[in-house]
C-alpha cells in the first residue's frame, strides 16, 4: 500500500504545484526548505484524493510513508506525513518512537515539529506510559533542541491529564536556555496549563526569577492581572 499511496501522492501534488506560490512561502520559511505551492485548503483535498479508497494503513505503513515523505524535497509532502501520522496516530507503539525520533530531529522546524509534539508524540505518551522515561531524557542537558521542544510540549492537548510536575522540571530545568523556540515553548506549555490551572502556573513563574521575559509574557498572557491588595486601614 505504500507504494501505492506514494505514487497517488507525488502524481496529486505534483500536478497541483504552482511556482508563483511557492516562493512566498518558500520565504517565509526563511528559504529553509523548497515548496511546490500547494494552499494548505487544496493540499487537505488534495489529500483526501490521494487517501480515497486506501486500505487502512498499519503501522509499519505510517511510518514508511512518513520516511519517504522526509526524503522529498518540497515541504508539503512532510506536511502530508504529519497529517497522516495525526489522523492515525492511536496505532503507534513504542516501535515508532525512533522514526518519529528521526522526524523530530530532521528537517527540523516549528511548523513540523509542533505537530509531532502535540498530536503525535502526546497521544503516544498517553496511550504507552512507559515512554514519559523519553520524554524525561529528552529534556537532558545536551539533548537536541527540537528534542527538548517536543517534550516540553508533548502535554499541549492533555488539559487536566497533565503532569504538571513533570512539565514544570521541564521548564525550570531549561528555563535559562537563549534559544528562542525554547523559551517560546515554555511560555506556550504553561499558558495552555493556565487554562486548566491558572494559580498552579502564576506560582511556578512567581518562583522561577530564571524564566526568559517571553515565556513569562507567554505564560500570563491570557491570565487577568492579580487583584491589588486592599489600601492598608489608617
Amino acid at each position: 500500500m505504500t507504494d501505492a499511496l506514494l505514487e497517488r501522492l507525488r502524481s496529486a501534488f505534483g500536478a497541483a504545484a504552482d511556482p508563483v506560490r511557492a516562493a512566498p512561502m518558500k520565504a517565509y520559511m526563511r528559504d529553509r526548505f523548497e515548496f511546490l505551492g500547494i494552499p494548505s485548503t487544496t493540499r487537505r483535498e488534495l489529500t483526501r484524493q490521494v487517501l480515497r479508497g486506501l486500505p487502512r494503513p498499519s503501522e509499519r505503513d505510517l511510518t514508511e510513508v512518513a520516511l519517504a515523505c522526509w526524503a522529498l524535497p518540497e515541504r508539503e509532502y512532510q506536511y502530508f506525513a504529519c497529517d497522516h501520522l495525526r489522523r492515525h496516530a492511536a496505532l503507534l507503539t513504542p516501535a515508532s518512537l525512533p522514526v518519529v525520533t528521526a522526524l523530530v530531529t530532521t528537517k527540523s522546524w516549528w511548523d513540523t515539529v509542533d505537530i509531532l509534539a502535540a498530536h503525535i508524540v502526546g497521544p503516544m505518551v498517553a496511550a504507552h506510559p512507559a515512554l514519559v522515561s523519553t520524554m524525561d531524557s529528552w529534556t537532558a542537558p545536551g539533548t537536541d533542541l527540537w528534542l527538548v521542544r517536543t517534550a516540553i510540549l508533548h502535554q499541549l492537548r492533555y488539559r487536566g491529564r497533565t503532569d504538571f510536575s513533570r512539565l514544570a522540571d521541564y521548564c525550570a530545568r531549561w528555563a535559562g536556555e537563549r534559544d528562542f523556540f525554547i523559551r517560546k515553548g515554555i511560555g506556550w506549555a504553561l499558558r495552555e496549563h493556565a487554562k486548566t490551572d491558572p494559580g498552579a502556573v502564576r506560582d511556578f513563574v512567581a518562583a522561577h526569577p530564571a524564566l526568559s521575559p517571553l515565556s513569562v509574557r507567554e505564560a500570563l498572557k491570557n491570565l487577568p492581572e492579580p487583584a491589588a491588595a486592599p489600601p492598608a486601614p489608617r
